[in-house]
Order: structure tokens, then C-alpha cells, then sequence
């Protein structure tokens, strides 16, 4: 499958919060339990800067199949070569090898964005982002036990990382 990534655009951001929804229901992949709208986004859309904080869209087969986010992490200036990784896929284009495309890509723009640590919050029944994430080098650094709580239920998370 061939991807490209792009800086995404303000008018992306409807597709943004469409795909970003589709995850909420299976209380796998995102601490919201609502969906989110789009005005709600906007500050977060704007907090990401191209060349620094990027917010990509991956294209494929003329469609949008995803978005991959970089913030920065604790927001404190000690930790600017660290930033936490979010992917997230349309669909479509879950379990075809979209995630690990998109970490690479991440991956190699990182040290033209002065990124040294990646970081991956992953609530540690997702098995499947855990095994993309370690099948790309990343270990465990953080072990957060039953700190959210989902439909009754209390989930752990688990930060993965890798030093680029």
C-alpha cells in the first residue's frame, strides 16, 4: 500500500475527529468515552506546529486512512526532545500494516524535529498497538496500573518508548 504523509490542514479537521470517534466505542485506544467534536479540537489542532509538533494525514488510494500527532510531553522546556506519538487509523485501513508504516515515518522525521524519545501511551490491554509498538523497537518504560476506568471496568496503561 502505497502511503504519503502530509501537514495537515484546519479543513482535515472534521476527518480528523470522524476517525479519531471510530475508536472511542471499543474502549481500546483513547481515555474519552464520548465522542469528541470538532470545535472541541481546534485549540489541539492548533497546537501542533509543522517542522516541531507535527499533525500528518496519511493518503492512500485517494482517501484519507489516518493521522499521526506528535505533542510535546509534560509541557515543561527539560523534556523538549521528548514527545508522545498518536496514530490513529480510518477503518479501512486497520490490520493492513498502516501503523507500522506511519511509526517508521515518524521515526525518520524525527531528528529533523529535534526529537530524541518517543513516547507511546498505550493502555495495556490494546494488544495490538503494543505489538506494533515493540515490533519497532520500543520498550516498556511505564507501568500505570488501573488508572482510568472504562464502562465500570479499571484499565491499566503503559508508556512505551524508544530513544531515536
Amino acid at each position: 500500500m502505497k502511503v504519503q504523509f502530509r501537514n495537515a490542514l484546519l479543513s482535515d479537521l472534521p476527518v480528523i475527529v470522524d476517525i479519531y470517534n471510530t475508536t472511542i466505542p471499543s474502549r481500546m485506544v483513547t481515555a474519552d468515552v464520548d465522542p469528541v467534536t470538532v470545535e472541541s479540537r481546534v485549540p489541539w489542532f492548533h497546537a501542533h506546529v509543522p517542522g516541531k509538533r507535527p499533525l500528518w494525514i496519511a493518503e492512500t488510494e485517494g482517501r484519507v486512512a489516518g493521522w499521526v500527532s506528535m505533542q510535546s510531553f509534560y509541557g515543561r522546556p527539560a523534556y523538549n526532545a521528548t514527545v508522545e506519538i498518536s496514530i490513529y487509523l480510518h477503518p479501512d485501513f486497520r490490520g493492513k500494516g498502516l501503523g507500522k508504516t506511519a511509526l517508521a515515518y515518524a521515526m525518520e522525521q524525527c531528528p529533523s524535529l529535534g526529537v530524541e524519545n518517543l513516547l507511546g501511551f498505550i493502555f495495556a490491554h490494546n494488544h495490538p498497538s503494543l505489538q506494533l509498538f515493540a515490533k519497532m523497537g520500543f520498550e516498556e518504560w511505564a507501568h500505570m496500573p488501573d488508572i482510568a476506568e472504562l464502562d465500570g471496568v479499571k484499565r491499566s496503561l503503559k508508556i512505551l518508548g524508544k530513544k531515536i
